[in-house]
C-alpha cells in the first residue's frame, strides 16, 4: 500500500490581522519550521501589561518536530519574543549578521545566550533542514540585512517578502535583489507571502536618501543643539545623522538605552561606521557649545518612559531642553500613538525648542513598499497562490482588492486568520484546522499569567477606582469588635476626614452586621458577599459609579 503524500501546510500564530507579533509556523508532514518570533507592544487596555507574544501552544505540543526558527530581520515585532519562546522550545536560531547580532544582545540579557544555538546565513546563502532548504533573498527595508526568504519543500516553493521595500538608491547601497527573485519565480513558487503594511499607499516609497536632504537642510541652519529622536534599529537614519553632524563639525551623544545598545552593535559589527572623534558620551557635552552637539535619542513615538519624553516633561536628569535647540523627530506616528506623539511635540514647543516633524518636512520614509513594489514583487515571483500578511484586516481586503485589479482570481488568494491550518491538497489550499492560537501578555517577570479577568479588574480600577471595608467581629458572638474602616483609592478622597458619603457606607455596613443572628451559624464569605451587593448598590445610585468594593471581615 503506498503511503500517503505529505502535506504541506501554513499556520500563521501572529501577524494577521494586526501590525506585529509576527510567527508563521511552516509544516510538510511531520517537520516544522518557524519563521520570525515577534512581540506586539500592548494597547492602551491592556492595563499593566508590558508586552504581547504569541501564543506557542501548537509547537510545543510537537516539540520535537520543530527543526528550527528563521529569522527575516531584526526589528522587534520579528524577533522580540524570541527569549520567551526559546526558554520553553530551544531550537536551532538562523539569521543573517546584525539580526544575531541583536538577537545576541536580547537573549544575554535574559541570561540564555550560553544555550542558545545561533546560526548566521549571510543573504544570498541557504540553510537545509529536514525537507525544507531556506534560501536568504536580501532586500531593503528600515534596517540592515533584512532579508525574503525562499523556502523550498517537496510540494513546492513558499516565497516569504518579509518587510521590503524597492529602494534603488539605499543608504548602505544594499538593493533588493530582484534578480534572484525573478529567477525564483521563473523556476516556480507555489506560494507568495507578502507584507501588505502600505497596501493603503499609491506610487513607490520614497528613498531613505530623502531624509538626509532634510537633515542637510535642518543642520545647516540650525542655531544651537540638534536632538533627533529615531527608531534605535533604522541603522540608516543614525547613519545619516551621524555623517551629517560630521560634516557640520558636531559631535554625536547616544541616549536611550535601546539606541545606546543599538548603536553599540552596529558599530561592533561595521554596519555603522563613526568618523573618528565624532561619538562622545552624554557626560561631555557640557564641554561644547550648543553648535558642536547632536543628541541621537529615543521617543519618536512618545513613549511615556523615553528620553525625549522625559526631556519634554523637564524630568530627564542631564539633558534639559531650552531656546536654540532644534528637535527634530525623525519617525511618523504609527497608529494608536498620534496622541503621546503631539503631546510630546506641544512640551517641546512650551519650552522653546524648534520641534520640526511630519508633515512639516520629510522627515521620515517608511521601510515598506506601497502599491507599485507589493505588483511589482507580486509580478517577479509569479506565484500560484499568495496570501497577505503583516498587516491588520483592512490592509489584508485591500490587497486582496488589489490583485483583484491585477486579474488574479479570488481562488489564488488565501485569506487567513492567525490559528488557521491551511493545507495544500489535491483540491488546491484549504484550511482544514483551527488551532489554538492568540495573544500571551507578559506582565513584568511573569508570561500568561495576566488573563481578560485581570485585565477587566483592571480597567474597572481605573475607571471607577476602588473601596475597601475592614470589619472585625467576635468569633462567637459576631458582634461587632473593631470598625467599619473604610478606604478608598480612585473614587472619593477628603482631606478633613471621612467623606460624608463614605459615612454614609460606614452605616449601611452597620447595618448589615446588625441583622447577623448571634444564634446562627454563619460563613465570613456570606457576610462580605452581603456587603459587597449593598454597598455596590448603595454608590451606584449615590453617584452613578461603581467602584470595586472588597470587604474584608476577620473574626477573633
Amino acid at each position: 500500500m503506498n503511503q500517503e503524500t505529505p502535506q504541506l501546510s501554513i499556520i500563521p500564530l501572529g501577524g494577521l490581522g494586526e501590525i506585529g507579533k509576527n510567527m508563521m509556523v511552516i509544516e510538510y508532514g511531520n517537520e516544522i519550521i518557524v519563521v520570525d518570533a515577534g512581540l506586539m507592544f500592548p494597547d492602551d487596555e491592556m492595563l499593566g501589561v508590558d508586552l504581547v507574544i504569541p501564543d506557542i501552544s501548537y509547537l510545543l505540543e510537537k516539540k520535537d518536530n520543530v527543526l528550527g526558527i528563521f529569522l527575516t530581520h531584526g526589528h522587534e515585532d520579528h524577533i522580540g519574543a524570541l527569549p520567551y519562546v526559546l526558554r520553553q522550545l530551544n531550537v536551532p536560531v538562523y539569521g543573517a549578521p546584525l539580526t544575531l547580532g541583536l538577537v545576541r544582545r536580547k537573549l544575554a540579557e535574559h541570561k540564555l545566550l550560553d544555550t542558545a544555538q545561533l546560526n548566521v546565513v549571510n543573504p544570498g546563502e541557504y540553510v537545509e533542514v529536514g525537507s525544507f532548504s531556506v534560501e536568504f533573498i536580501q532586500v531593503s527595508h528600515s534596517i540592515p540585512d533584512a532579508c525574503s526568504l525562499s523556502i523550498e519543500t517537496p510540494a513546492g516553493t513558499v516565497v516569504m517578502t518579509g518587510d521590503f521595500k524597492l529602494d534603488q538608491t539605499p543608504v548602505d547601497g544594499r538593493c533588493t535583489d530582484i534578480g534572484r527573485l525573478a529567477q525564483i519565480g521563473e523556476e516556480g513558487v507555489l506560494l507568495l507571502i507578502s507584507d501588505t503594511t502600505n497596501v493603503e499607499r499609491p506610487g513607490y516609497t520614497p528613498s531613505e536618501r530623502v531624509v538626509g536632504y532634510t537633515l542637510e537642510n535642518v543642520f545647516r541652519s540650525a542655531p544651537g543643539r540638534v536632538i533627533v529622536a529615531a527608531f534605535a534599529s533604522n541603522v540608516h537614519r543614525v547613519q545619516q545623522v551621524v555623517n551629517v553632524s560630521a560634516r557640520y563639525g558636531r559631535k554625536v551623544a547616544f541616549i536611550g538605552r535601546s539606541m545606546e545598545q543599538t548603536s553599540d552593535t552596529a558599530i561592533k559589527m561595521g554596519y555603522l561606521k563613526i568618523p573618528e572623534g565624532t561619538v562622545i558620551p552624554v557626560r561631555d557635552i557640557e564641554d561644547y557649545s550648543a553648535r558642536q552637539i547632536t543628541i541621537l535619542t529615543t521617543g519618536s513615538q512618545g513613549e511615556p518612559l523615553s528620553a525625549l519624553t522625559r526631556m519634554a516633561m523637564e524630568e530627564h536628569k542631564k539633558i534639559s531642553i531650552g531656546a536654540g535647540d532644534t528637535v527634530l523627530i525623525s519617525a511618523t506616528p504609527i497608529p494608536g500613538n498620534e496622541d503621546k506623539v503631539h503631546r510630546t511635540i506641544n512640551y517641546l514647543c512650551r519650552l522653546g525648542a524648534d520641534v520640526i516633524y511630519h508633515p512639516l518636512a520629510d522627515v521620515h520614509v517608511s521601510g515598506h513598499g506601497n502599491q507599485e513594489e507589493l505588483r511589482l514583487m507580486f509580478n517577479l515571483c509569479k506565484p500560484k497562490y499568495v496570501m497577505p500578511t503583516h498587516g491588520e484586516a483592512r490592509q489584508l481586503r485591500l490587497y486582496d482588492k488589489m490583485m483583484r485589479e491585477m486579474g488574479v482570481p479570488e481562488e489564488r488568494v488565501c485569506l487567513l486568520e492567525i490559528g488557521d491550518k491551511m493545507s495544500f491538497t489535491p483540491d488546491g489550499p484549504l484550511i482544514v484546522d483551527k488551532i489554538t492560537a492568540g495573544s500571551v501578555l507578559v506582565d513584568g517577570l511573569t508570561v500568561g499569567d495576566v488573563s481578560n479577568a485581570i485585565l477587566r479588574d483592571r480597567r474597572h480600577l481605573a475607571a471607577e477606582g476602588i473601596v475597601l471595608v475592614m470589619v472585625t467581629l467576635d468569633r462567637e458572638t459576631h458582634t461587632l469588635v473593631a470598625g467599619p474602616e473604610v478606604i478608598t483609592r480612585g473614587f472619593v478622597y477628603s482631606e478633613s476626614g471621612l467623606h460624608p458619603l463614605l459615612e454614609e457606607a460606614v452605616e449601611k455596613v452597620r447595618a448589615i452586621l446588625e441583622t447577623v443572628r448571634r444564634d446562627e451559624v454563619i460563613e465570613t464569605s456570606v457576610i462580605q458577599q452581603d456587603i459587597r451587593k449593598a454597598l455596590t448598590k448603595f454608590f451606584s445610585d449615590k453617584t452613578g459609579r461603581r467602584p470595586m468594593c472588597i470587604p474584608f471581615v476577620m473574626e477573633i
